[in-house]
């Protein structure tokens, strides 16, 4: 089987999840091509143009299969290189545009066109994955809303015809993070371990970390994390303000150093208001730490509610005092439930992806 991959945008978590795909199939003859994950509103939809006019020779080869993230420009693509609508082709929806928070600095108009790369693609295909059924339900609620605001001319049975296609399987985790649980820490050792972006809602980790120190908790914290170019501000305070508090902060230089922190800390904090599979913290939960997530997203589903605090989007302040509430009831007690995330290894996620991929050839 010949294999066809295409990452547009390939950010941290779409470089892991083909890493393990290409490892654990070696069966497959893989051919991949790869964008970096940088000018995100000229590459997703540019990437179709630089790759037709770039990679022509690539394109021209004869494929079994054409894998594409959901960054992908499909549709234009498959304009450029018209030979490539032959070619039986997924769709891999790591994330949907139509699901993400625009910050204050954001413009909604802006916003149209990786919605319309999304759609698009998600039409052109002939089979979509999503990692969670948090990321399909929120991708079709969203092009149903887009649907509705058309003016006219709207083609009737369009989200019928995507969820007929649609099915789910998750990102796998590396075997490497499955670590057996060792002591834990006094005080409690904390980790924030997400991208550093407003998605992940570092102003209500401040929030948290200041219920904390106003009842005297005693605990430590590790903040790290990727982060860009623009990084909210609200980082810098929280590194001067809790300094006291911080084992690690900002980017760690090597996986093998990462490793570490995830299997010496305790606890794995969520903040987040956007998060479709949440790699980071089911990372972190494979390496022994207990999470705390806000019962929203995708966390539900393989969180049990007694790590799962309160969600209130629209209040911080009190977001956190349900966070702080929930540690310190955790801190009091040494039982806990173990939490089983071995559904997202590879070797329990392979069946999963050689059947779709093998039956979408027949």
């Amino acid at each position: 089987m010949k294999v066809l991959l295409l990452s547009a945008y390939d950010a941290a978590s779409h470089r892991a999840w083909r890493a393990q795909l290409t490892a654990y199939l070696p069966e497959i003859d893989w051919h991949q091509l790869v964008l970096p994950a940088r000018y995100f509103n000229w590459r997703i939809r540019g990437n179709s143009l630089s790759w037709a006019y770039e990679n022509r020779d690539v394109f021209e080869q004869d494929y079994d299969l054409l894998l594409a993230t959901d960054m992908v420009d499909l549709n234009g693509l498959r304009g450029f290189v018209p030979q490539l609508g032959s070619i039986p082709t997924i769709v891999y929806f790591h994330e949907n545009q139509f699901a993400y928070p625009l910050s204050d600095a954001m413009q909604a108009e802006r916003f149209l066109e990786p919605k319309i790369v999304n759609l698009y693609s998600a039409l052109s295909a002939d089979k979509l994955v999503f990692n969670s059924h948090y990321n399909r339900d929120s991708f079709v609620d969203g092009v149903t809303s887009f649907l509705n605001n058309m003016p006219d001319h709207v083609p009737p049975d369009l989200v019928e015809g995507i969820l007929e296609k649609s099915t789910v399987i998750a990102v796998p985790i590396a075997e490497e993070y499955f670590q057996p649980v060792i002591p834990r820490n006094d005080p409690p050792v904390l980790l924030w371990n997400h991208r550093w972006e407003y998605d992940k809602a570092p102003e209500r980790l401040y929030a948290l970390l200041e219920k904390l120190c106003e009842k005297n908790t005693a605990f430590k914290i590790n903040i790290i994390g990727p982060h860009f170019r623009r990084q909210p501000d609200v980082f810098s305070r929280i590194e001067q303000d809790f300094s006291d508090y911080i084992i690690h902060f900002g980017y760690l230089d090597t996986h093998e150093e990462y490793l570490s922190v995830l299997h010496q800390s305790d606890y794995v904090l969520s903040t987040a208001i956007h998060d479709f599979q949440g790699l980071a913290l089911i990372e972190a939960i494979a390496s022994g730490c207990i999470p705390i997530v806000p019962n929203r997203l995708y966390y539900p589903d393989y969180i049990p509610s007694t790590y799962c605090y309160e969600s209130y989007l629209d209040d911080i302040e009190q977001e956190a005092t349900a966070m702080a509430g929930l540690l310190s009831r955790l801190f009091a007690t040494s039982e806990h439930s173990e939490i089983d995330v071995s559904r997202f290894k590879m070797e329990n996620l392979k069946p999963q992806y050689m059947n779709i991929f093998k039956k979408i050839m027949k």
